[in-house]
């Protein structure tokens, strides 16, 4: 656009993140009864991520889910490891929470035989999905295409079909798992309603 046009400019993220901290927005995304659940969990899963990594990963190298279930985990286990993901992990709080959404809705798609031991896992991709609201169909779209997305040179049919790929894979996730150091979360509503600008901002239309 041409310098003093006076056509009107799409308001930035940044600007479109802070006027979603308002009271009107934060009744528009979610009912003020649900804030306090909502963070109490959320903040769990950023404390439970090794262990969830752990989990998905012992469950994708072993036999007892199919291979288009393996196809699902290794997507959403492979974003982790994705330089450049949908909220950078450098933001204070929020930056591993789309991590834990992508793994919960990744065990979501799962078909039904998926094994027990994942049930809470999927129980809790139904928070996620509450969560997202409107914004469900886009973040379905986006897991699709994860499967088809190659990170540091696998793609998840390739992990899925290849024990030594998977085993690469697994290394380097439990890699991150021993590193890992629980980000702080600020247990406030303006935090929900953050995240939820980044996903709408960054997800795919």
């Amino acid at each position: 656009m041409l310098a003093g046009s006076s056509a009107r400019r799409r308001p930035s993220f940044r600007a479109r993140a802070t006027d979603a901290k308002s009271p009107r927005a934060m009744t528009e995304i979610l009912a003020p009864e649900r804030a306090s659940a909502l963070l109490e969990n959320f903040r769990s899963w950023l404390v439970r991520l090794p262990k969830d990594v752990e989990l998905l990963s012992s469950v994708l190298e072993g036999e007892t889910v199919s291979r288009d279930d393996k196809v699902k985990l290794a997507a959403g286990l492979n974003y982790l490891l994705k330089s450049i993901d949908l909220i950078d992990d450098g933001i204070a709080g929020l930056g591993l929470l789309d991590d834990a959404f992508v793994l919960r809705l990744a065990v979501g798609r799962l078909s039904s035989e998926a094994p027990s031991e994942l049930s809470e896992l999927r129980a809790e991709s139904e928070v996620a999905v509450e969560f997202l609201g409107d914004l469900r169909g886009r973040f379905d779209a986006f897991l699709v295409s994860l499967e088809e997305t190659r990170v540091r040179g696998r793609s998840p049919a390739e992990i899925a079909d290849d024990p030594a790929i998977a085993s690469e894979l697994i290394s380097e996730l439990r890699s991150f798992a021993h590193r890992y150091e629980c980000p702080a979360f600020t247990n406030e509503p303006s935090s929900l309603v953050k995240l939820r600008a980044f996903l709408n901002a960054k997800l795919p239309t």
